[in-house]
């Protein structure tokens, strides 16, 4: 589990194919490794790893072909990742409740500078949409954001400084994908409204 607070912009320094998919050696940037271990969890562009190696100040995780598949930004060597470990119990929860589970791939469609601040906007697959709200919550690339506007299939959201300055957010332009998690009591609230009206329909039968 994790905040979506970023702790560190890292850089992929190599991307070695294997069996069913890559093993990513990643340079932490400012991220401390001195508590990690092998077989923690770790969030690369909001997608939960598990670290399989520590040696010369890199990480290393596997990545899986399926995962390859459902997100962007994990298969490039020299590409920049925002970072963040695990969250722990006795944490503050400075975001939002995020699972490192990618939900999809966005698209951007504006990236406007509005003085020290950035106006993004991205348009998501059809079948997000329901999960979408003004003021809610939404992770994109690992980073916990809230969602200013929503119009058909576009959200709008409003980028502080601090939020461009430690993430690689600043990086986006229009046409870039970026991994996009939902928020999970979303999905929550669909599973209990799913099951009532299930368990309503079998009692009327």
């Amino acid at each position: 589990m994790f905040t979506g607070i970023v702790e560190a912009v890292g850089e992929i320094k190599t991307a070695s194919p294997q069996e069913n998919g890559l093993s990513l050696r990643i340079a932490p940037g400012k991220l401390s490794l001195a508590e990690t271990k092998v077989g923690d969890s770790i969030a690369v562009n909001g997608v939960c790893l598990t670290v399989t190696a520590l040696a010369d100040n890199l990480l290393s995780v596997d990545v899986s072909r399926e995962t390859l598949q459902c997100t962007q930004g994990l298969d490039k060597p020299g590409g920049k990742v925002n970072l963040e470990k695990s969250l722990r119990l006795s944490d503050r929860l400075g975001g939002h409740l995020v699972s490192g589970h990618v939900d999809g791939v966005g698209e951007v469609t504006k990236f406007q500078s509005l003085g020290e601040s950035c106006l993004l906007a991205i348009r998501l697959p059809d079948s997000l949409l329901k999960y979408i709200a003004k003021k809610g919550s939404i992770t994109v690339n690992g980073v916990s954001l809230t969602i200013n506007r929503v119009e058909r299939n576009e959200l709008e959201i409003n980028l502080i400084p601090h939020t461009l300055a430690e993430t690689t957010l600043k990086e986006l332009k229009a046409g870039a994908r970026v991994n996009v998690e939902v928020d999970m009591l979303a999905r929550y609230v669909e599973r209990l409204l799913a099951m009532d009206d299930k368990h309503r329909s079998e009692s009327s039968i």
